[in-house]
């Protein structure tokens, strides 16, 4: 992993830590813009590193409502 690829990705990682802790789901955008005022190259590879972690989030949500659904549905059945 390079080095951009390691900040952006650590940066991410934190940054959606403190989302969770302050309860800003926007907090991403505030940084975003921070960094986007002196290396844009980091600002795309943090902003795609959010991006990616919280598509992951949503998506694992989804996949655990569906799959707790089923087996409720399951068991009413057995």
């Amino acid at each position: 992993m390079s080095t951009l690829e390691s900040l952006a990705s650590k940066l991410a990682d934190d940054t959606i830590e403190a989302m969770k802790i302050t309860g800003d789901e926007r907090l991403f955008v505030e940084i975003g813009e921070l960094i986007g005022a002196s290396s844009q190259t980091l600002e795309e590879a943090y902003l795609t590193a959010i991006r990616v972690r919280l598509a992951e989030k949503a998506a694992r949500k989804l996949l655990n409502a569906k799959i707790a659904a089923a087996k409720r549905t399951a068991s009413s059945s057995a």
